[in-house]
């Protein structure tokens, strides 16, 4: 037993040890042992021990506070959670404070970091733009016009390809060459429509309309009733089966 407490009391002597609460006593007692020639010295043993094993108690209650204080800093960087921990070592609390202090000198260096009311400006700012009326919207929203975006920038993408745009052409520039494509088609079109009509003129190509309405109806059911007399299917057999009739 006195090896061991010889052993403990070097540990406590030692430059690594921290101070002392409890002092050797210098009573009687002391003085009475070394008389008695017992080797004293041990008294302070158990209550500085004690006082050790509050301290380390004590580290898990310090350990959640700085926990506590960490997600509220620096969620982040939130480490797994080590409450449930047998021992907590001083290095665990170290490295929490060196984070939280690491954060905090960085935030104070970059000026650009946005402040609290920045960025309750910037969610108001988004909910006035996109007509959301709740926080709870925001997220939703958020979503929604990302999905918008990326349809509307693959579409772009497309129409660069297709109407042989550089990339780097604003949206000016593909609703013109499209909108040019469409006068183009539509003149096209109309020179067909005049070719097919033989006619300049649009009052005349709505009188030649007017004329095919009222002959065409006639014209096509006197084809039936040849094509039915005559026991043909086709236009191309009219001609050949009236020759024979004669």
């Amino acid at each position: 037993v006195l090896k061991v407490l010889s052993r403990i009391d070097s540990i406590l002597r030692s430059p690594r040890a921290p101070p002392l609460m409890y002092r050797r006593s210098k009573g009687p007692v002391q003085n009475s042992a070394k008389e008695n020639g017992q080797e004293g010295g041990f008294e302070h043993l158990p209550l500085t021990i004690e006082m050790w094993a509050d301290q380390l108690m004590a580290l898990k209650d310090l350990h959640k506070s700085l926990r506590k204080l960490s997600l509220e800093l620096v969620p982040w960087h939130a480490a797994e959670a080590q409450e449930n921990r047998e021992s907590i070592r001083v290095e665990d609390l170290q490295f929490l404070v060196d984070t939280i202090l690491e954060e905090i000198e960085n935030k104070e260096k970059n000026s650009q970091t946005p402040s609290l009311p920045t960025l309750l400006a910037i969610v108001s700012h988004f909910q006035k733009l996109f007509d959301v009326n709740s926080l709870n919207g925001v997220y939703p929203r958020m979503n929604e016009v990302y999905t918008k975006l990326g349809e509307m920038t693959n579409a772009m993408r497309n129409l660069h390809e297709l109407l042989e745009l550089d990339c780097s052409a604003p949206p000016t520039v593909v609703v013109d060459t499209v909108g040019k494509l469409c006068d183009i088609i539509n003149e096209n079109v109309t020179e067909q429509v005049q070719q097919l009509l033989g006619t300049q003129d649009i009052h005349s190509i709505m009188k030649k309309l007017e004329e095919h309405e009222c002959f065409f109806p006639p014209f096509q059911a006197l084809i039936q009733d040849l094509l039915c007399l005559l026991e043909v299917s086709n236009l191309d057999d009219i001609l050949p089966a009236v020759q024979n009739l004669k």
